[in-house]
This record gives C-alpha cells, sequence and structure tokens, in this order.
C-alpha cells in the first residue's frame, strides 16, 4: 500500500536526519564557541527561506545562548536591513548585497555563516570570497550535491537530500541543535578571563569540544 503524502514526507525528514554528517556540525560548535570566546563577530546571510533562517540562527545566537557571567555572542544578520539590501541591490548589483555589507563591517577572525539549499547563489558566494579576503572563517549550510559553496567555505554542512522544503527544514533543526549545544558548553566551561577579556585576540582557539578532546588548532585559517 503507497504511503500517503503526510507520511511520506516526514518519513523522508527523519531519514535525511538520520544522515547528516555529524562531524562537520561538532565543527561548527567548536567555530562558533572560539568566535564567542575571543569576541568575534558572527554574521548570517542567505536568499529566500534561507534569508529567514539566517535571521533566525542570528536571534537563536544572540538570546538562546545567553548564560550568566558569560560573554555574549556578537552576531548580525545581513539580511535584516532592508534599505541597505535595497540600496546595495538596485545601485550595484543583487550578486553584491551581502558583500558590499560585510565590506564595511568584518574584522580578521570574524566568522561567516551562510545559507543556501543550492549551494550556488552568487551573492553568498561572492560574500564568501570576501570573507575569505578579509581574513574570515566561514560555515556554509547547503543541500543537493553542497554545490560551489561547500567547496569554498572552511565548514561545509552538506544537508543529503535533493528536496529543497526539506533542505531548509534541517537547516532550520540545525541551527536549533547548534544553539542549544553552544548554550550547554557556555553553561559548563570556564573560560580563562584573559582571553576573554583580550577582544583584540585574531586567532581563534578551540574550546574542548563536545566529543571531550582539548587544545590545538581549529584546522581553519589563522
Amino acid at each position: 500500500m503507497e504511503r500517503d503524502s503526510v507520511v511520506r514526507y516526514l518519513d523522508e525528514v527523519q531519514e535525511v536526519l538520520g544522515n547528516l554528517p555529524l562531524a562537520a556540525i561538532r565543527e561548527v560548535a567548536d567555530v562558533l564557541l572560539s568566535a564567542n570566546y575571543v569576541g568575534s563577530t558572527v554574521f548570517t546571510m542567505g536568499n529566500g527561506g534561507s534569508a529567514a533562517t539566517a535571521s533566525h540562527f542570528a536571534c537563536d545566537l544572540a538570546k538562546g545562548t545567553i548564560r550568566p557571567g558569560r560573554p555574549r555572542f556578537r552576531v548580525m544578520a545581513l539580511t535584516d536591513n532592508v534599505p541597505l539590501m535595497t540600496a546595495w541591490s538596485n545601485d550595484a548589483a543583487y550578486e553584491d548585497l551581502f558583500a558590499e555589507q560585510l565590506r564595511n563591517l568584518i574584522q580578521r577572525g570574524d566568522v561567516v555563516v551562510a545559507f543556501s539549499g543550492s549551494g550556488n547563489s552568487p551573492n553568498v558566494l561572492n560574500a564568501v570570497e570576501l570573507a575569505h579576503r578579509m581574513g574570515g572563517i566561514t560555515i556554509g549550510f547547503s543541500g543537493f550535491d553542497g554545490g560551489r559553496l561547500s567547496t569554498m567555505v572552511d565548514v561545509p554542512v552538506v544537508v543529503p537530500s535533493h528536496c529543497m522544503e526539506q533542505i531548509e527544514d534541517v537547516h532550520l533543526v540545525l541551527c536549533h541543535l547548534i544553539t542549544t549545544v553552544l548554550r550547554e558548553r557556555l553553561e559548563r566551561i570556564e573560560p580563562p578571563v584573559s582571553l576573554m577579556l583580550d577582544l583584540g585576540v585574531q586567532t581563534l582557539v578551540r574550546w574542548p569540544s563536545s566529543g571531550g578532546t582539548e587544545g590545538g588548532s581549529n584546522g581553519h585559517r589563522p
């Protein structure tokens, strides 16, 4: 007997969730916690449904990770300033609306989180390229075969699905997962006070990972 469309969709989402790249997801949490550790800024971006996810993730990082006595995340969604987005789109090109915003703000060691279901959105790719030139660390959430985004970023997370709706579903699940992990780790890990106060530090330092390992380079651009 053929499954009805409701059951089929939910079964497919469960299958996707069961095949996620867990090591990459843990690495995203490590990079974001390191950014919080040294006072770097996190920027998020995406188009369409991914724009909503980018804004949602920025909200969750800014508020949902707060723990008493711990430094808060510095985070900004490049999807939220509609006048500025339309100004760059109208006066320059839609392909430049994220890169041009970043150009004003990004500093070495900042983190750029890109959401693109296809992994091929030109404005997202242009911003990632700029972030690399400016010494930023990049994270990319995509689907399908990962697109160009998965080959450009430092930490790619490719959702194993060819259904755009399910890719976007899982991207939001991952945002909530990562936010929860970060909040729990901020609760139990005491950072050195010297690094909490030294906002001039430009090298990301890996915190103890969720797997319990400590120290060492995180393998990203210095």
